[in-house]
């Protein structure tokens, strides 16, 4: 038995685990006969043309947590961003875990899925928001929202700003042998509001575990939110992160994704602006080596006037290493006065090294300032000659070098815990020594 035909029979005992009067009971339903028909996407779909799941599919997944774990935890602590005061919500195996978690329903909520998708005081809200922006022709979407259980659930309500950062932490362990782990987020933030969240996905001890997460993240008029991934898992640890963006007139919601290890990482970042003058940012770094593969496939949806949206992705790929940019920009005819740009710089650092980038724009106005471009290429030869004659070695000179071309992506960065974390971590990537890594 495959592993489409293995989830497939696997629905029916997952469905009796649950509340089958549970607004989401149909929702659950229709997405897997929706993942039936369309399977898992292979690089004959051309947004998977550079990116093969096969290799992956062969494991023999668990598909259900089945107990908690007891794996020694004394050092997951070094994986969150222990230097600031934060809510935290965390998961091991996919389970909860209350020990390491602070969440809070005092002014916003933060707490687990599970109790918004179960509980009558959270039933408006998930009837409002649950599963409406997530593509329903995305056939992983479609997986996710069939098996949808638990995660985390962010409610910021109306002119609140929450008075510390939020993050959400998945941690796995070889204790289920081979595990598939499917976890959804919420997130809303309503009218004038503020949060900064950090997400996290990472492997405590070598083991085959694919992550198929999706994330769904509502911003209403001028609401701030910025998101920050950080993906530097074991190499056998493999991601596939789907994030959906809806967002009302003078919201601005920023995402930074921070690539640096994983067998293999695709990130589906959707951006839709549903009203007028919003700011969309979508900013990204790429570090690799070996055999890894990193690809990012990028849409922003301007569907009305006045608006902005930023990219800039930025590559390091060493080795036998693999990167793809796939960026799309889609501005509608209604949407005059659009101001979108796009920017994905790659340095390749050994001749075997690959990366495959395609910037797009497609756009039916005709007052707008669009533009698009990328670069791929080696160190500069002339800068990295300026630096050895100053007596830096070769290896060290070329360091340098990589990290300022990389390192320019955190200026946008809002925690300065995060940024000077990610600045070492960056570092330690490229053998520059600052300091400490993450």
């Amino acid at each position: 038995m495959d592993l489409k035909e293995k989830l497939i029979s696997s629905f029916m005992a997952f469905e009796e685990q649950l509340d089958l009067s549970s607004p989401i009971h149909e929702i659950r339903t229709s997405s897997l006969k929706q993942f039936e028909a369309l399977g898992f996407p292979t690089k004959k779909n051309e947004a998977w043309k550079y990116t093969s799941l096969a290799k992956l599919l062969k494991n023999d997944y668990s598909i259900f947590p089945k107990k908690e774990t007891t794996t020694e935890l004394k050092d997951v602590k070094k994986y969150f961003l222990y230097d600031i005061d934060t809510y935290k919500v965390v998961f091991i195996d996919g389970i909860y875990s209350p020990f390491l978690s602070d969440t809070t329903h005092d002014g916003i909520d933060v707490c687990l899925l599970s109790a918004a998708l179960t509980k009558d005081k959270y039933k408006a809200t998930i009837e409002t928001y649950f599963n409406t922006i997530a593509k329903k022709d995305d056939s992983l979407t479609a997986l996710n929202t069939a098996f949808t259980k638990e995660g985390a659930y962010i409610h910021i309500p109306k002119s609140v700003v929450a008075e510390k950062p939020i993050q959400i932490l998945h941690f796995s362990t070889s204790e289920q042998g081979p595990m598939l782990l499917q976890p959804r987020n919420l997130i809303v933030a309503e009218e004038n509001t503020q949060v900064q969240i950090f997400e996290r996905h990472q492997s405590l001890v070598p083991h085959q575990v694919l992550t198929n997460a999706v994330t769904e993240i509502f911003a209403a008029e001028n609401a701030i939110v910025d998101y920050y991934k950080v993906q530097n898992d074991l190499d056998d640890a493999s991601l596939i992160d789907n994030t959906y963006v809806a967002q009302k007139g003078k919201s601005h919601v920023s995402v930074h994704t921070f690539s640096f290890g994983g067998q293999l990482i695709r990130n589906n970042l959707n951006f839709y602006q549903k009203g007028e003058y919003i700011d969309s940012t979508m900013k990204g770094i790429t570090i690799i080596g070996d055999r890894q593969h990193v690809d990012h496939y990028t849409l922003v949806d301007h569907a009305q006037p006045n608006c902005e949206s930023h990219q800039d992705y930025k590559g390091i790929y060493a080795d036998k290493s693999v990167g793809v940019f796939n960026g799309k920009i889609y501005v509608n005819q209604i949407a005059q006065k659009t101001n979108a740009f796009q920017k994905n710089n790659n340095i390749l650092l050994d001749n075997t090294a690959t990366i495959n980038t395609k910037p797009q724009l497609e756009i039916f106005a005709d007052d707008v300032k669009c533009s698009h471009g990328c670069t791929i290429g080696q160190l500069d030869e002339d800068a990295l000659f300026y630096l050895r004659s100053r007596g830096i070695p070769k290896r060290e000179a070329k360091g340098l070098l990589t990290y300022a071309f990389a390192n320019n992506v955190l200026e946008s960065v809002k925690i300065p815990a995060l940024k000077l974390r990610i600045n070492k971590l960056i570092a330690d990537k490229l053998g520059v020594s600052i300091g400490h890594d993450l």
